[in-house]
């Protein structure tokens, strides 16, 4: 059951992504964006076992989150994908400061519900803080390093659309091994053993490998939105 979960959720939020580029353009990718980086930061303190492996349960929304940069380098530019690391830092810092607040209130005595928020959110902020410093530093480097592979296949190829499949692949999957590293060192030391952690990393990674990897057509199908959106604006001028 894990697994088809696992597989359902991916095309799930991959193809919601594509829906909200198709009808919202950027405002619907950074939407998403906000939003997935706030899920994700809960989903993350879960631990499940599927397709052998232990793993978080957030891998898939961060997942996501570079797919959302690549479409917006690919489709919007540079400076349009690093704005969605503001937003999703932006929508981070937000959470943690409303989330640690709802603890401090005094709850009435025919509350039943301040235990269990306690013990969702009393772990939040090292989670929420781990990634936000992971996803600020991964991201960027993802958006920089997208853009290095296009001007190398551009320059080596003289074309500056092909080779998609070669930079959203080539800076997806080395961002992820930072990501990975970083975030499974700061959210976990001290709360799992070194090979729980260790299983965690790898995990993780072939979990992001795989996704990495599915998310390329949903690119090409999001530049092809995108062509398809020039292409009538063009009709509309002339």
């Amino acid at each position: 059951m894990n697994e088809i979960l696992l597989i359902s959720s991916v095309i799930f939020i991959y193809g919601t992504a594509l829906v909200g580029y198709k009808f919202f353009g950027k405002t619907g990718l950074y939407c998403l964006s906000a939003v997935a980086t706030i899920l994700a930061n809960v989903e993350v303190i879960l631990l499940i076992n599927a397709f052998g492996m232990e793993q978080t349960l957030g891998n898939v929304l961060f997942a996501v989150t570079f797919l959302i940069t690549d479409i917006l380098s690919e489709c919007e530019g540079k400076k349009a994908a690093n704005k969605a690391v503001f937003v999703g830092i932006f929508s981070s810092i937000f959470f943690l400061i409303l989330s640690q607040s709802w603890l401090l209130y005094t709850p009435s005595v025919n509350d039943t519900m301040m235990d269990s928020v306690k013990s969702v959110f009393g772990n939040t902020p090292r989670m929420i803080i781990s990634s936000l410093l992971v996803y600020a530093i991964s991201q960027f480097f993802d958006v920089w390093l997208y853009h290095k592979w296009w001007g190398f296949t551009e320059k080596k190829f003289g074309n500056k659309r092909k080779f998609l499949w070669l930079r959203n692949n080539g800076s997806t999957l080395i961002s992820q091994i930072l990501n990975t590293a970083l975030f499974t060192f700061l959210a976990f030391v001290g709360t799992y053993d070194l090979p729980t952690m260790i299983s965690i990393f790898f995990s993780s990674y072939i979990i992001y490998v795989f996704t990495s990897l599915l998310d390329t057509p949903f690119v090409y199908l999001a530049r092809r939105i995108k062509d398809s959106e020039v292409k009538k604006s063009n009709n509309v001028a002339e």
